[in-house]
C-alpha cells in the first residue's frame, strides 16, 4: 500500500484568499488506518493491529512509530494548506481514529473538506451528562463478591476509566486510609495531574490516574476556569457519583442532614479509578475533547470505559448515527479489548430517545429497584394523602395548622415573584407561618430547575414552620419526581387527585372575608416519617426517564434495525458520592 501524497498546490492558493470569520472547532478524519487497525504496507512501519482476541498494547515501539507518522501527516496537511498562525490544532487522534481536531474558520474547513486524503470534516458538537441497597438487590454480597474473595477483593486490579466531569478525590468513597495498600499495576501507563492550587496529586492508589481535556471547550469560548476547574477536580458532582457507584469503597456511611441512610458501596469496590475529565458544569462537553479522553484511556491501558455521556441530538452531519468520529472511536476501543458501557440516555419514556447509538458497545438503561421512600400527610379530617419525602415527621401525633404561601404574603404586590413556589422567605409573613405547616405549589419552575425542594425546606426553616407540603397540581409528560433529603419535615404530593383533595380540604376549612383575605386558618395536618425505605422484593422496572429504543440510523429518526438498549441496571435513587461544589442537581448543592 502506497502512502497518499498531498496534491494541494491549487488548494493552497485558495486557502490564502479565504475571508477570516469567527473560527470553530472541526473534527477531521483522514484516509489510512489508526494504529489499532493498521495491518502494514508502509515502508519502515510494521503492522500494529493484533488478533481480535488479544488486548492491544498501544505503548509498544511499533505503535509509537506509527502514531508519530500519523501525527506528522496531520501537521503536514495543515501546514501545506494554511498559514501557521491561521489555525490551531487541538488534538491528533492516532490510535482509535486517524484524524485531528482543529480550530479554523468555516472557509478553512471547506478547504480541508476538498483536500485529497480527507475522509470527513465535521463541526464539533456538544455532549451532555446523561448506593446502599443496590449490591444486595443485585445479589453481589452473596453470589458475586464471594467468588472473587469477598468485597475487599471484588474488582482487584481492574481499571475503570471514567470519561465524565472529574472526581472529588477526598470523598470517603475513594479514600485508602482504611483499606489494604494498593499495589502498582504495570499495565497502566496513565498519569496523575496535580491540583493547581495545592500542588497535590489527585491519585492515591485507589484513584490511579487523573487527567482533564478541555482544549475544544477553551477554543469554543465555553470554558470558565473559575467554575469548570482546569484540573480533574469535579465541579459538577456527576463524575464523582458515577465513579462511586461503579468502584467506590465498600461500607461508606451515608449521612445527610444528621440522618443516616445505611452504608454505600461500589459494585466493584476494589477496582481502580482512572479519571478522564471531559465534561463541565455549565455546558456539558465537546466531542473533540471526549474523543481525546477516550483515546487516552485506551492508550493508558484501562480495562473498562464508563460513559455517562451522550450527544444532545443525533449527529446531523453523518448519514448514519453511529458512523461519526465519536462512535468510530468506541468501535476501535472495543477492538482494543476494552469493555465500553454507555448510558442509554434520559429522554424517556418516549420511543427512539436513545443517545447511545453504537452497535458494538453495551448501552445501559436505567432501572428502578425495589426500594421506595414513601411518606404521608394526615389531614385533620382523617384523610391520608400519599407522597414522597426523605424527611423526618412532625412531632408525634400532634397536628398543626395548614397555611398556604399565597395566603401569608407580606404584600399582595409580591405575587409577581411566584410566591407559591416558597423560594423567597422574605415575601412571606413569618408571624403567620411560624409553628404551622407551610403549603406550597409545585410549578414548572421546579421542572426547569429555577426552583428546588431544598430551597422550600430552607424557606420553611427560616420562617419557623414545623414542616412543608409541596402539591403538584399539573404535570408535564415524563416529569420525574424523586424524594429529596431535607432537614425540615416535608412531603411532595405527586398525585394530582390527592393534591386536589388537599386543596379542597384547605379551602373548605379556611375562613375568608368578602375580599378573599383569610380571617382564620382552621385546617390541620401532620407529616409522617419518610426516612425509612420500604423494600418490596419486586422485579426491576425501567425508570420513567430512561431512554427507549429502538436505535435510529439517521437524523430523520429512521429505524436502524437494531434493538437498544442492551441491558438494564439500577440507575435511579442511588446513594453515592457527590461533589460539594457541584450544581448538577440544585437539591444537592453543597452536599457530598
Amino acid at each position: 500500500m502506497k502512502e497518499l501524497a498531498f496534491g494541494v498546490s491549487v488548494v493552497v492558493l485558495f486557502a490564502h484568499l479565504v475571508a477570516q470569520v469567527e473560527a470553530e472547532v472541526y473534527i477531521v478524519t483522514l484516509e489510512g488506518e489508526p494504529s489499532i487497525s493498521y495491518s502494514g504496507g508502509i515502508d519502515g512501519l510494521e503492522a500494529t493491529a493484533v488478533d481480535s482476541d488479544e488486548k492491544v498494547d498501544l505503548n509498544r515501539d511499533a505503535v509509537k512509530f506509527y502514531a508519530d507518522h500519523l501525527e506528522n501527516r496531520h501537521d503536514m496537511l495543515l501546514d501545506t494548506l494554511f498559514e501557521h498562525d491561521s489555525y490551531e490544532k487541538l488534538y491528533s487522534y492516532k490510535h482509535l481514529i486517524n484524524g485531528f481536531a482543529v480550530h479554523v474558520s468555516p472557509e478553512q474547513a471547506e478547504v480541508l473538506r476538498r483536500a485529497p486524503g480527507v475522509k470527513s470534516v465535521e463541526r464539533d458538537w456538544k455532549v451532555r451528562r446523561l448506593t446502599t441497597h443496590t449490591p444486595q438487590f443485585l445479589g453481589l454480597p452473596t453470589e458475586v463478591w464471594p467468588m472473587g474473595g469477598g468485597h475487599d477483593k471484588a474488582g482487584e486490579d481492574i481499571i475503570i476509566g471514567f470519561v465524565d466531569s472529574g472526581i472529588y478525590p477526598i470523598h470517603p468513597s475513594f479514600a485508602t486510609r482504611d483499606s489494604e495498600p494498593y499495589g502498582h499495576i504495570e499495565k497502566y501507563k496513565g498519569k496523575c495531574e496535580l491540583d493547581p492550587d495545592s500542588k497535590r496529586s489527585f491519585c492515591n492508589g485507589k484513584i490511579i490516574g487523573a487527567q482533564h481535556f478541555a482544549r475544544a471547550a477553551i477554543a469554543a469560548g465555553a470554558f470558565n476556569p473559575s467554575v469548570d476547574y482546569a484540573s480533574p477536580l469535579d465541579g459538577d458532582g456527576h463524575g464523582s457519583h458515577t465513579a462511586a457507584i461503579a468502584a467506590g469503597n465498600n461500607g461508606i456511611l451515608v449521612r445527610l442532614h444528621g440522618y443516616e441512610f445505611g452504608k454505600a458501596s461500589g459494585m466493584a469496590p476494589r477496582a481502580r479509578i482512572a479519571v478522564y475529565k471531559a465534561l463541565y458544569r455549565l455546558f456539558g462537553g465537546f466531542v473533540a475533547d471526549v474523543v481525546a479522553a477516550i483515546e487516552q484511556a485506551v492508550q493508558d491501558g484501562v480495562d473498562i470505559i464508563n460513559l455517562s455521556v451522550g450527544p444532545n441530538s443525533p449527529p446531523a452531519a453523518t448519514k448514519t448515527t453511529f458512523l461519526n468520529p465519536f462512535d468510530a472511536s468506541l468501535l476501535s476501543a472495543v477492538k482494543a479489548g476494552i469493555f465500553v458501557a454507555q448510558a442509554a440516555g434520559n429522554g424517556g419514556p418516549f420511543p427512539k430517545t436513545m443517545l447511545s447509538y453504537s452497535p458494538w458497545i453495551t448501552s445501559v438503561a436505567a432501572a428502578v429497584d425495589d426500594r421506595r421512600y414513601k411518606n404521608h400527610l394526615i389531614l385533620g379530617n382523617g384523610q391520608i394523602l400519599p407522597g414522597i419525602g426523605l424527611a423526618p415527621s412532625t412531632h408525634g401525633n400532634l397536628t398543626y395548622k395548614l397555611v398556604a404561601a399565597n395566603d401569608v404574603l407580606l404584600d399582595p404586590s409580591v405575587r409577581r415573584f411566584s410566591p407559591s413556589d416558597c423560594q423567597r422567605p422574605e415575601v412571606l409573613n413569618k408571624n403567620l407561618v411560624q409553628g404551622n405547616v407551610l403549603l406550597c405549589g409545585y410549578s414548572f419552575n421546579f421542572v426547569v430547575g429555577t426552583a428546588s425542594i431544598k430551597k422550600v425546606s430552607e424557606t420553611a426553616r427560616t420562617l419557623g414552620a414545623v414542616g412543608f407540603v409541596l402539591a403538584v397540581e399539573n404535570v408535564t409528560p415524563g416529569t420525574k419526581f424523586d424524594p429529596v433529603p431535607t432537614r425540615v419535615p416535608g412531603i411532595l404530593i405527586t398525585d394530582i387527585s390527592k393534591s386536589l383533595d388537599l386543596i379542597d380540604y384547605y379551602n373548605t376549612s379556611t375562613s375568608r372575608d368578602w375580599t378573599g383575605r383569610v380571617t382564620s386558618f382552621k385546617g390541620f395536618g401532620r407529616i409522617d416519617d419518610g426516612l425509612m425505605p420500604r423494600l418490596y422484593k419486586s422485579a426491576p422496572q425501567v425508570a420513567l426517564f430512561s431512554a427507549r429504543g429502538p436505535d435510529i440510523k439517521d437524523y430523520s429518526f429512521q429505524d436502524a434495525d437494531l434493538l437498544k438498549p442492551d441491558i438494564l441496571a439500577p440507575g435511579s435513587l442511588i446513594w453515592a458520592a457527590w461533589a460539594p461544589n457541584g450544581t448538577d442537581e440544585p437539591n444537592y448543592v453543597g452536599t457530598r
